[in-house]
């Protein structure tokens, strides 16, 4: 397997300054618009460390739909992905496929699942970084879905593809220092060597998968394979408790409510359960 090395990424982030967003604006600096100073600044070291290997997640599916031209139905452009778990992850929708051409490419997203790509051999690293104010308390940041962190699981064992896929955050801590933002912390964690029970899955924020990076469990010693079927368990059994607790609250409760010709399903496994 590929290797990004991480450790120098963190050591040169720690100390730099970069401009502060919108210096003659007056108000709080959050969110992505904070963020993003660091993230090119991540960018550019990782293009200094490895040239023709990083790219941002629309200059990797520009550059390869661009190297083949001749490549344009659905079928051709997602073939071009010689890893079906990648494709899921990087490429954009039939639509949006579609309609790509050297006239109409892609630009970036922010809900793209990669800020930063490493590719390489048939390697896949999506790099995502995460930036924070060590001037507030915030509560952790969204990291990704957690239904399609199980969709990639599912892909990862159907296609036994354990290898060539990696998922690695960054997170930048930062305070004001004038008109600059200084990093005062980095911190580097991979998603596969974190214990899949230590995840946190925020069903009510649209089931996203929550944690500062700094508090990465990094525990993990089984194989690739095991993780993939161990987050599953996990996420199903999560689901299974959230499902049960809908029940619960949202429809044992009224179905008293409801007429005789309506939701009989309900009903019935209401009877079963005063049973």
């Amino acid at each position: 397997m590929n290797s990004v090395d991480f450790t120098t990424v963190v050591s040169s982030m720690k100390n730099q300054k970069v401009d502060r967003p919108n210096r003659a604006s007056v108000g709080t600096l959050s969110g992505h618009a904070a963020g993003e100073p660091f993230e090119k600044s991540v960018y550019r070291k990782l293009k200094e460390m490895y040239p023709n290997r990083i790219f941002k997640q629309y200059e990797y599916l520009n550059d390869i739909y661009l190297k083949h031209p001749k490549h344009i139905t659905i079928e051709q452009r997602y073939a071009l992905f010689k890893s079906p778990t990648a494709l899921f992850l990087l490429s954009r929708g039939t639509e949006a496929t579609k309609k790509w051409s050297p006239e109409n490419i892609f630009e970036e997203k922010q809900n793209d699942t990669a800020d930063i790509l490493y590719y390489h051999d048939d390697f896949y690293n999506i790099i995502d970084v995460k930036t924070r104010n060590k001037s507030k308390t915030a509560m952790p940041p969204n990291i990704i879905s957690a239904y399609k962190l199980a969709e990639m699981c599912a892909l990862m064992i159907d296609n036994e593809e354990y290898e060539n896929i990696n998922i690695d955050y960054l997170e930048i801590d930062w305070i004001e220092d004038g008109n600059y933002l200084k990093c005062v912390d980095a911190h580097h964690g991979n998603l596969f060597k974190a214990n899949p029970e230590t995840l946190y899955i925020n069903w009510a924020a649209a089931m996203q998968v929550q944690f500062h990076v700094c508090n990465l469990d990094q525990s993990w010693e089984g194989t690739r394979e095991e993780w993939a079927r161990y987050y599953l368990k996990v996420f199903v059994t999560s689901a299974e408790h959230r499902c049960q607790k809908m029940r619960e609250m949202y429809i044992i409760p009224f179905l008293k409510y409801i007429k005789e010709d309506t939701c009989v399903d309900c009903k019935q496994e209401n009877t079963q359960r005063l049973d």
